[in-house]
């Protein structure tokens, strides 16, 4: 059975994946610089898997 830890850090992998491919594909350095970056699925996936990955699945938000 896989530990919790690396579940979420699978999960993160792939949202980093699809993040990456998505910046090449529409040949930018950062999101930052899409005119999609407000509201973009793929962006929104990453930032949950990173929140997840930090708190492992845990109830509560990230807090700045």
């Amino acid at each position: 059975m896989e530990s919790s830890s690396s579940i979420w850090q699978q999960k993160l992998d792939s949202a980093k994946a699809k993040l990456q491919e998505c910046q090449h594909k529409e040949q930018l350095p950062s999101c930052l610089k899409c005119p999609k970056l407000l509201g973009c699925e793929v962006r929104e996936s990453y930032v949950k898997a990173v929140y997840e990955s930090m708190n492992k699945g845990q109830s509560g938000g990230f807090e700045f």
